[in-house]
């Protein structure tokens, strides 16, 4: 018994880090998906498609943590990291949902948790995006305190 209960415990465990993982990625997926089918349709085939997807998504994901490092601006910053998390609130938003739709019968209930869940993975999203800490200038020692 208690070793069902220790299991469920670390499965869910495993997919709440599942799920604030990726959802940071949802943006450059994203764009992958849609480089990648617009590809498709052009008629490059399955394996160019898949190549400029891949591509794409990590042009998305270079550029942004690009202009976080080196744009000037607050409000560029802002506006790229809030770009990243919409995506991902929308993504925790969904997921909770499709968890708690099973453990409570009240929609009302289902839509205030699943808010919870937007929230808290728009704020791990936003966290992760913004973290990236720029690299020291090469020949210059630390400024003393």
């Amino acid at each position: 018994m208690i070793t069902a209960i220790l299991g469920s415990i670390a499965a869910i465990a495993a997919v709440c880090w599942l799920l604030f993982t990726l959802a940071t990625y949802a943006l450059p997926a994203l764009g992958g998906v849609t480089a990648g089918m617009w590809t498709y349709e052009t008629g490059a085939g399955l394996p160019g498609s898949v190549l400029v997807g891949l591509v794409g998504a990590g042009l998305v994901f270079g550029l942004a943590q690009f202009l976080i490092l080196f744009a000037r601006p607050m409000w560029v910053k802002l506006a790229v990291a809030l770009a990243f998390v919409a995506p991902a609130a929308i993504a925790g938003f969904h997921a909770t949902h499709g968890i708690v739709k099973h453990l409570m019968p009240s929609e009302t209930w289902q839509t205030v948790f699943s808010m919870v869940g937007a929230v808290a993975v728009g704020i791990t999203a936003f966290v992760r995006v913004t973290s990236v800490t720029p690299p020291e200038p090469a020949g210059q020692a630390p400024a003393s305190v």
